[in-house]
């Protein structure tokens, strides 16, 4: 082994020391914002439960605003993740299964970390520029998504005649809503009931 060879392995194993060390203090601190709350969350509380000093805290985070910041990116990128565009081809499972497996995988993302998704959809706007920004984008993205769909879903003689603008809306807010208050208010989880139900409702209404 040559002596670069041997730097590069110090290299690569002291990068993957730092980042298992930085995913480990993140971790910590979303147990900490969970059962304090945002505003009741300091620092130290964070550095106390990890173990760390409060200089190792800085090297990797500049301000709790910072880390906050980068524990509500996570989830949102998680949640983003789960939502796609339904698939029309030949052989594909019916749409209808398709959007009911779309809104499950949501309710599964938001009930593993219910804390941390309380802080956002409660107490979340309003704590930081940084923080409201990145809520506005991820919100406003989620309604393109879903009025685009709902607009390709006219196109294929799917949806009727609506205003997709707010239609769009509409299926935002009700599942947000249901989110707060049956998923991480400790209500039912099921998540295939949650999502036919919320299909069901979205696509039928609720005359007989």
């Amino acid at each position: 082994m040559t002596v670069t060879q041997r730097s590069d392995g110090r290299v690569l194993r002291a990068e993957a020391q730092r980042e298992s060390r930085r995913a480990e203090i993140l971790d910590t601190a979303e147990v900490v914002f969970a059962e304090k709350g945002y505003h009741g969350t300091r620092i130290s509380d964070i550095i106390h439960a990890a173990g760390i000093a409060r200089g190792t805290f800085y090297l990797y985070f500049e301000s709790k605003s910072a880390i906050f910041l980068e524990l509500i990116e996570a989830i949102t990128r998680e949640l983003r993740m789960t939502v796609v565009g339904v698939d029309t081809t030949e052989g594909a499972p019916p749409i209808q299964d398709q959007l009911v497996e779309t809104v499950s995988r949501i309710v599964r993302a938001v009930s593993e970390h219910k804390a941390l998704t309380r802080i956002l959809l409660r107490e979340a706007v309003g704590l930081d520029a940084g923080v409201d920004a990145k809520l506005r984008e991820f919100y406003q993205n989620l309604h393109t998504f879903v009025q685009a769909s709902l607009e390709n879903g006219q196109r294929l003689g799917l949806v009727r005649d609506v205003d997709t603008d707010v239609v769009a809306s509409c299926i935002l807010g009700s599942i947000k809503y249901l989110l707060e208050e049956r998923v991480i208010g400790d209500g039912d989880t099921d998540p295939e009931r949650i999502g036919r139900a919320v299909l069901d409702y979205n696509l039928r209404g609720v005359l007989a």
